[in-house]
């Protein structure tokens, strides 16, 4: 197969997450000033994202910080979970299905603990790509140059290579600083046609020039 890849990433991406404002609504629903979810949670919330809590604990650190009952923590963490999954960019997937066999494929998510167990079942992604790399598997976030070479090491592809999609600025930046070609997502369009020139691009095997 081929070595040339596409890593995208999930939220923003794969994933259509607009803000819900769920955060401001339970701060109504406890009377707590505004930002005060923020500020109590912001500790646990990056070590969510980096693996080093487990999703039990989170949960106990929720109720503990925001005097939550069993029910507002279940309710809590439902309305957490649907702005963070958000909906399918059904067009977005579909284009990236029908590349499987022609390219390498990946994901590099920035994401929380809990999140490949609810994003499988929800939306197959480990069905769409060959490899997954989550920022709360391996300890290390976009834009750390470290996410984009284990995203690369998983698929067994240099960098050069490789096209990723990020609708992140900073990560776009940090992924051409890593030797990667990048793509800020913005719509599916223009993504489409990147991915596209990308593929279009690939080298192809030099023909063989008879000796004598």
């Amino acid at each position: 197969m081929t070595t040339t890849c596409v890593i995208l990433d999930i939220g923003g991406v794969l994933e259509i997450t607009p803000e819900t404002g769920w955060v401001q609504r339970w701060e109504d629903r406890l009377e707590l000033p505004m930002g005060t979810v923020t500020e109590r949670m912001r500790d646990v919330w990056r070590a969510g994202s980096v693996g080093h809590i487990s999703e039990h604990d989170v949960h106990w650190e929720v109720a503990s910080r925001l005097g939550l009952d069993v029910h507002q923590l279940e309710a809590f963490m439902a309305d957490l979970w649907t702005e963070y999954l958000g909906t399918p960019n059904a067009g977005l997937i579909a284009y990236v299905r029908a590349l499987q066999g022609r390219c390498r494929l990946g994901i590099l998510s920035n994401s929380f603990v809990g999140a490949r167990e609810r994003e499988t079942a929800l939306y197959h992604f480990d069905e769409l790509v060959e490899q997954i790399v989550y920022s709360h598997e391996i300890g290390i976030e976009k834009p750390d140059p470290r996410a984009f070479e284990a995203a690369c090491a998983s698929l067994e592809v240099g960098p050069e290579s490789c096209l990723f999609v990020d609708d992140v600025p900073a990560n776009v930046e940090a992924a051409r600083a890593a030797g990667m070609q990048a793509h800020l997502f913005e719509d599916n369009i223009g993504t489409i046609t990147r991915i596209a020139a990308h593929l279009d691009a690939e080298p192809s095997t030099p023909a063989r020039v008879p000796l004598g």
